[in-house]
């Protein structure tokens, strides 16, 4: 089969691969009919996600036609539509039937890789490097899929379109997470660092979670339009300093609630403190000394309302300096992150998908051919052509 492969950094090519097979009596093959690029697969063409090997194929966020399962597999048959979470899951250990399905216990195949990177393992996850499980991604013409009952998302057969269901398989519930994790109340502000796919459907969910007003941060015009149309209040971080301005919008409080929705690769915001923080970062990152480039999470927990709860969904993978933790103390805030766990929040989605609540397709700006997905790479990463977000076609 043709897939999109990682073969080091910056080199994303459109290879032929072996097929996939039934590995065990719980899998499934489904038949890739539409996949996307995330913003964290930029991570891994960047070179910023350890323990990826040349050769391994790419992408958490696809959907597609079941064609064949394992002997095991009960709830599935040949022929069922599907959305393919991000995140596999086994559905029987303490974790999964607690909801938190980003952690289950017995999905990472090198459990003990992940325990020595963060002190215990997580989920495995489709496409994104062996810590994670080594799992081949769903940027194919087909994928296996583990745990095939407890992980996939049956698509209703109600009519909805590819472009309406895909976006269940990662980037809707991660921002709906965000916005979760924020206890949003009535009469809320919200401020959301990064105007990117996952922090468009953060904006649209705090909306739809009551929040009074939402406030967007970013630099690229296309995208701080979009969180304009949701009706987000934007700021520039190149033009304006965006402690003062979110100051200015809120009376001096600062925002109730803050969504960092940027990760490991964020960029340095106006003002000398920032600037030099990010030159910083760079640095120690060209010398391995730091994974990371907080700056954003810097920038939210000194913007934060004390007593207000700071929701990280952008993504981290190691280690990154000068956090402030004095002002994370001392404002008595809350830090909530985590991958998502997607189909605790996927009944609740997909029913205001079909109830006309949200649109997903909205995000879409580029489809393609899975072909044509190295160039999307990098027009994505580098945020050419008004491209915010690419549906591939394999």
């Amino acid at each position: 089969m043709r897939a999109l492969v990682w073969h080091g950094k910056g080199d994303i090519r459109y290879d032929t691969v072996p097929d996939p097979r039934i590995e065990e009596r719980t899998d499934a093959i489904v038949k890739v009919s539409s996949c996307a690029i995330c913003g964290s697969d930029l991570h891994l063409m960047d070179g910023y996600i350890p323990f990826m090997e040349s050769g391994d194929v790419l992408g958490h966020e696809c959907m597609g036609e079941v064609v064949e399962v394992g002997p095991e597999t009960k709830d599935l048959k040949v022929g069922d539509r599907v959305v393919v979470p991000f995140t596999i899951t086994c559905g029987k250990c303490e974790q999964c039937r607690k909801g938190n399905y980003s952690v289950c216990e017995n999905s990472n195949r090198n459990a003990a890789l992940a325990s020595r990177m963060f002190g215990h393992t997580t989920a495995g996850l489709f496409g994104y490097s062996h810590i994670t499980g080594g799992y081949a991604g769903g940027q194919a013409e087909y994928v296996r899929v583990p745990f095939a009952d407890t992980t996939v998302i049956k698509a209703p057969k109600n009519g909805l379109s590819d472009e309406q269901l895909l976006f269940l398989s990662d980037i809707f519930p991660t921002g709906w997470q965000a916005a979760v994790h924020c206890d949003i109340e009535e009469g809320d502000v919200v401020a959301v660092w990064g105007c990117g796919p996952v922090a468009q459907f953060a904006i649209k969910s705090c909306f739809m979670l009551g929040a009074h007003t939402v406030i967007a941060i970013d630099r690229v015009p296309e995208r701080l339009e979009m969180a304009r149309q949701a009706g987000a209040i934007t700021i520039d971080f190149e033009k304006e300093s965006v402690l003062e301005r979110l100051n200015d919008l809120t009376g001096g409080r600062g925002p109730d609630k803050c969504i960092e929705a940027v990760g490991m690769e964020a960029h340095a915001g106006l003002g000398s403190a920032q600037g030099l923080q990010g030159m910083y970062d760079k640095a120690k990152a060209a010398l391995m000394l730091e994974t990371e480039r907080p700056a954003a999470l810097r920038e939210a927990l000194y913007a934060c309302r004390p007593g207000g709860i700071v929701s990280v969904a952008g993504v981290f993978g190691g280690m990154a300096d000068k956090i402030p933790l004095g002002a994370f103390m001392n404002k008595g805030l809350t830090l909530r992150t985590g991958q998502t766990h997607v189909k605790r929040f996927a009944e609740d989605l997909l029913r205001r998908i079909e109830e006309g609540e949200i649109d997903p397709t909205f995000v879409i700006t580029h489809r393609l051919s899975l072909a044509d997905g190295p160039e999307a790479y990098h027009t994505f990463r580098d945020k050419k052509d008004g491209c915010i977000k690419v549906v591939l076609t394999p």
